[in-house]
């Protein structure tokens, strides 16, 4: 299946088409087609009215509810591109990413609302605020659908993710409507979603894989089922009891599954597509979950959001896929269809056939660059004199991978300090850039720890200087970064060991981390 159509346009088609199935599942409550369309709408309305205009960009500042659910097509539908905010967030976290991204209006849920004034707190230009659980409720229900959706170009920015940044500042992604699109034609094909299809969502609306969730399913005429964070706790009950046909997930999830010995031979007959990413996927968890889901096709997706949701993919198959593991992680597959990928040494030269590289992709789901970041775009995103495609744009994911005898690839690991915490992208930088706001702090080191499976489950860091408090580190943390990032433990040390090259020796402070664990 190959459109054109933008995913305004998409979303208003289906749901011209069957008004009265559900669109959306969300803390027992289940919303149709019709109602999502008809509520968005009046809500779009508001903003351009408000505005004078087509709308820009506009926050979404809720956490899987139906107010941030039905506020993404209404910016959708406002003729914008939607900014997600994360309510779980630091103020300042959140504030950055308003004012990075130049919002011209924000639709808060109740959670978003309670941290709201926080949030504007020193901002120069508020954006228009919408409260639809709140004192905008009488306004928005009785406000008049709008009638035409504004025109939309392809070229457009369909959305803006935030990631985290080496600087200390959040780092700007954003996605046009053609990036999106070629994805989800691939997707379409692949998966052959129909309306009876129920799909989970085990995101953050922060996380891109979200995104996949969403829109495969609503340009499908599918449910789309939203999980609380209390319920990633127990999935297994969850899956049986919403009737999952689709589910997507980080592979952390299973391996907390198996750990409580809840993922039970033959547990989900019903689902048909088991789809894994944001993280390696171990062997023994594919195999588990297989066994779970008998019926159910397994694959492990592999992207960064810059390349939008996702660019490789690899079937698992229990008799083949075992060989092509390495490290016991099962292989990121191969390329999509119109991507091409590449392995590349430090001069940016492809490495001889058999050899590890950094593995960097062009096609049409590659990113414009950075957001208002022209020197981070060009470090990224490169041409590459002696590339398979002359002239291309090919983004350096910064993940080190070896192709494999049949054309697929394994990953490696990091090239630089970048690592992923349950599915999270975390630039380690960030978090040093965080403690060092302590006068104090002379230098800040942070590492993904411990590695199980081969993904970081915390974050632990190194300290030097003088004076050091070790709550009051840990408060600045909490008030610059996500939760996820802050460090489990903080260690003091008098100086950092450094290697040959006189940079901080990593290794050797995480081995340091594996006497004292032993």
């Amino acid at each position: 299946m190959t459109s054109r159509q933008d995913l305004a346009q998409t979303f208003a088609a289906v749901a011209a088409r069957q008004p009265d199935r559900p669109a959306l599942s969300v803390r027992g409550q289940e919303i149709s087609y019709g109602a999502l369309d008809e509520t968005a709408r009046r809500w779009a309305g508001v903003i351009t009215d408000r505005l004078g205009a087509p709308a820009r960009r506009v926050g979404i500042f809720g956490a899987r509810s139906a107010v941030s659910y039905t506020g993404t097509i209404a910016c959708l539908y406002s003729g914008g591109a939607f900014v997600p905010l994360n309510p779980r967030f630091p103020a300042e976290r959140t504030r950055r990413m308003l004012e990075l991204a130049g919002l011209d209006a924000v639709i808060c849920d109740k959670t978003g609302a309670q941290q709201l004034e926080a949030v504007l707190e020193g901002v120069a230009t508020r954006p228009l605020i919408l409260r639809p659980e709140e004192e905008d409720a009488a306004l928005l229900a009785s406000a008049p659908p709008l009638a035409q959706l504004p025109p939309v170009a392809m070229d457009q920015v369909a959305y803006l993710l935030f990631t985290s940044g080496s600087t200390g500042l959040p780092k700007g992604v954003p996605i046009t409507q053609a990036n999106v699109r070629a994805y989800l034609d691939w997707a379409s094909g692949r998966y052959g979603i129909t309306p009876d299809d129920r799909f989970s969502q085990t995101f953050d609306q922060t996380f891109d894989l979200s995104v996949h969730d969403q829109f495969l399913c609503w340009e499908n005429g599918a449910c789309l089922v939203a999980m609380s964070s209390i319920e990633l706790l127990a999935p297994a009950r969850f899956i049986q009891r919403n009737r999952l046909t689709v589910w997507f997930s980080v592979p952390s999830i299973v391996a907390q599954m198996r750990k409580r010995n809840t993922l039970l031979p033959d547990a989900f007959p019903d689902l048909r597509w088991s789809l894994f990413c944001g993280e390696p996927l171990p062997r023994a968890s594919a195999e588990a979950w297989q066994a779970a889901a008998p019926n159910s096709i397994v694959e492990n997706l592999y992207g960064p959001t810059e390349l939008t949701i996702a660019c490789c993919v690899h079937r698992w198959d229990p008799v083949h896929s075992p060989a092509l593991c390495v490290n016991d992680m099962v292989s990121i597959g191969a390329p999509f269809p119109g991507l091409t990928a590449v392995l590349l040494d430090d001069q940016l030269r492809t490495v001889p056939p058999g050899s590890d590289g950094e593995l960097c992709l062009c096609g049409p789901q590659t990113s414009p660059g950075y957001w208002n970041d022209p020197a981070k775009t060009a470090e990224r995103f490169v041409t590459l004199p002696d590339g398979p495609i002359p002239g291309e744009r090919y983004y350096r994911t910064g993940d080190r991978a070896i192709q494999l005898p049949n054309g697929e690839y394994a990953c490696l690991g990091r090239t630089d300090h970048q690592v992923k915490v349950l599915g999270f992208r975390v630039e380690l930088g960030e978090i040093e850039a965080a403690l060092q706001k302590d006068a104090r702090v002379v230098q800040a080191v942070a590492m993904g720890w411990p590695i199980v499976e081969g993904t970081a489950q915390g974050i632990v860091a190194f300290v030097s200087g003088a004076g050091l408090d070790l709550n009051a580190l840990k408060d600045a943390c909490r008030a610059s970064v996500a939760d996820y990032m802050v460090p489990s433990a903080i260690h003091f040390v008098d100086e950092m060991p450094l290697n040959a090259n006189g940079k901080v020796d990593r290794g050797a402070l995480a081995q340091r981390l594996t006497e004292k664990a032993g």
